[in-house]
């Protein structure tokens, strides 16, 4: 591990400050992910900033019945927020199948969001790997990819994006507040996650010294019918094979409002909008269902290991809105 300064920030403008006159400085909060990386040689910053006594892990309603939910927050107090809970049901499961309790109470929900991908050539920092180094190449294309992606991959990359959060923001259009060089803005959360393309290394948009402040989840009534579906190795800490964020609203014996997306499946968390358009309208059966997951999967680009994961990805859909038709908990 190379050596590198620390910093504790005392305030917002002297954290950005502080990573912005440092090209190699970084934002350092739960540091779950983050200093394991650093241990490997995989990140290799030579400022940390600690951001841990920052005023960002508020809960706040919005006027329009929403939440803003502060990005220092800790996923265990999310969690277990009664209005998360509540009103958004998907998140709060989301974050509970997300980590073990120990991980829980110390990430926080920005860095969940900015957390780096699981494939193991990323972290073995003496493997070709284009997020890493780009341009080195991508040793999962030919080498072990059990666990990859077959949607918005690239010839440049396969990595899955391994955040559960994120797979509960996007069904929801949630969006990302951020505070940097330049200001404040806010992001679609759909547009936050960048598809490798060419430049897999760059995976949001964010400017360096730009810092995630909060995320906003608009009202969405449709959201207190929802539920989060994790299919994986094992019952214990594990990421996802296969995920569905789900929010269903059935009148009448159909669907009246629909809203999905999937982790563990893409190179981001991907919100399954062929399938939602297929399904509106329709009859609220498993075949309707089954025929609208076919849809969603039918540019699925799978290699060899990870072939399974295409009819796993149907079949989770089609449970997850079997169980919100059938008012089953997940």
């Amino acid at each position: 591990m190379r050596p590198f300064d620390y910093t504790r920030a005392a305030d917002t403008d002297t954290a950005i400050a502080a990573v912005r006159e440092h090209p190699g400085g970084a934002f350092l909060a739960g540091g779950t992910t983050e200093v394991d990386l650093v241990r490997q040689n995989v990140l290799r910053p030579d400022l940390l900033v600690d951001i841990s006594d920052l005023p960002l892990d508020r809960v706040e309603d919005l006027p329009d019945g929403g939440l803003r939910i502060g990005a220092l927050a800790r996923m265990s107090d999310a969690a277990e927020e009664p209005r998360i809970a509540t009103r958004f049901p998907v998140i709060a499961q989301a974050l509970l199948l997300g980590a073990s309790p120990q991980l829980r109470n110390m990430a926080s929900m920005g860095g969940n969001l900015c957390q780096r991908v699981r494939c193991p050539y990323f972290r073995d920092a003496t493997s070709p790997c284009n997020k890493r180094d780009p341009g080195s190449g991508c040793a999962a294309m030919t080498g072990y990819h059990r666990g990859h992606a077959v949607l918005g991959t690239s010839d440049t990359c396969i990595a899955v994006h391994p955040s559960d959060l994120a797979v509960a923001l996007v069904a929801l259009d949630a969006v990302v507040r951020t505070r940097g060089p330049s200001g404040e803005r806010t992001v679609p959360v759909d547009d936050f996650f960048l598809p490798p393309g060419d430049t897999p290394e760059r995976e949001h948009p964010l400017e360096h010294g730009e810092l995630i402040t909060a995320m906003d989840v608009p009202a969405t009534p449709i959201a207190a019918r929802s539920l989060y579906l994790k299919v994986r190795d094992r019952a214990s800490y594990e990421f996802a094979l296969v995920s569905v964020a789900a929010a269903l609203d059935v009148r009448d014996g159909a669907v009246a409002g629909v809203r999905l997306a999937l982790g563990g499946v893409a190179t981001r968390p991907w919100r399954a909008r062929l399938a939602e358009q297929a399904l509106a309208g329709r009859p609220a059966a498993p075949e309707v269902f089954a025929e609208a997951a076919g849809r969603e999967l039918a540019a699925a680009e799978p290699r060899p290991q990870n072939a399974f994961k295409v009819e796993l990805a149907k079949r989770a859909i089609v449970r997850a809105l079997t169980q919100l038709t059938n008012g089953e908990a997940p």
